[in-house]
């Protein structure tokens, strides 16, 4: 289990440096996600600052701990945590979904420090299983995660992944549900409910850590947890909020999927200093 040591109050303004460039890339390029890329700040945050073994001089270094991101449209908050832990320049954000650009709007292999090519949701658990399945044929310790969305694991091929992490005692595969409560066109409750989602998860066989997913100090212990857990793979229910930080994004479907403009990128960047 990690005992790394980190500054709580640097992790914070480093969530808030990220939730303003994350609203400035999609506001350049026109179009993006800024919804479940608000919520899902603080995990990323967590997972690279202190959490995850990772190299940004190797991306491919085979002792890295791997992240699967499953909900592939959240893509601006993976390249901005990505420039921000120095896998490409900053600048680079500019180019943020034009053509013949690395950062397009569903993350892909092309990105330096991207795992898993996306597009259809609901396949990344089975390809994290995999990458822990031959981590442990291979007698490899890195760890494994996997982020998906609340909408995403309305799919059943979600739940025969589940299925097969429990039975092959999968303890090195963590899955991450970024529970914003809301997805593309409503609220999640209305369109089909998840609950008891913990009790589904332990139904499984999963080892079940529910939290709030936007509290840094409690993901970091949530995450330190899962390394301690043998024979079950684990899954952190991190309860978010969509649009986390800019209150006229909070909670509505109608930002999951529309860059702000210059207005109201100013109006959001006038609460997040």
């Amino acid at each position: 289990m990690s005992d790394k040591k980190y500054d709580l109050s640097a992790l914070k303004a480093q969530a808030l440096l990220m939730r303003r460039e994350i609203l400035e890339t999609l506001e350049t390029a026109g179009s993006g996600h800024p919804g479940g890329s608000l919520s899902a700040v603080e995990i990323f945050v967590a997972l690279y600052a202190v959490v995850m073994n990772h190299r940004s001089a190797d991306p491919a270094w085979d002792g890295r701990d791997r992240l699967v991101i499953s909900k592939g449209h959240i893509s601006p908050v993976t390249y901005v945590t990505l420039a921000n832990f120095g896998y490409f320049p900053k600048e680079e954000l500019k180019t943020f979904r034009k053509f013949g650009s690395r950062l397009q709007g569903h993350v892909t292999k092309k990105t330096p420090g991207v795992e898993f090519n996306t597009g259809s949701l609901g396949h990344g658990l089975s390809y994290a299983n995999g990458v822990a399945m031959a981590a442990k044929l291979k007698n490899k310790d890195f760890k494994t995660y996997c982020l998906m969305g609340d909408g995403e694991i309305q799919e059943g091929s979600v739940w025969e992944a589940a299925m097969a992490a429990a039975h092959f005692k999968l303890d090195n595969v963590c899955a991450i549900v970024d529970y914003n409560k809301v997805q593309e066109n409503g609220l999640v409750s209305e369109i089909k409910g998840l609950e008891p989602l913990a009790d589904k998860w332990k139904s499984f066989g999963w080892n079940v850590i529910d939290i709030d997913g936007n509290d840094l100090d409690l993901l970091i212990k949530a995450f330190n947890d899962f390394k301690g857990m043998k024979g079950k793979p684990t899954v952190v229910i991190a309860q978010t909020l969509k649009g986390k930080g800019v209150p006229f994004m909070e909670l509505k479907s109608a930002w999951h999927g529309k860059a702000p403009n210059k207005e109201q990128l100013a109006d959001a960047l006038k609460v997040l200093y």
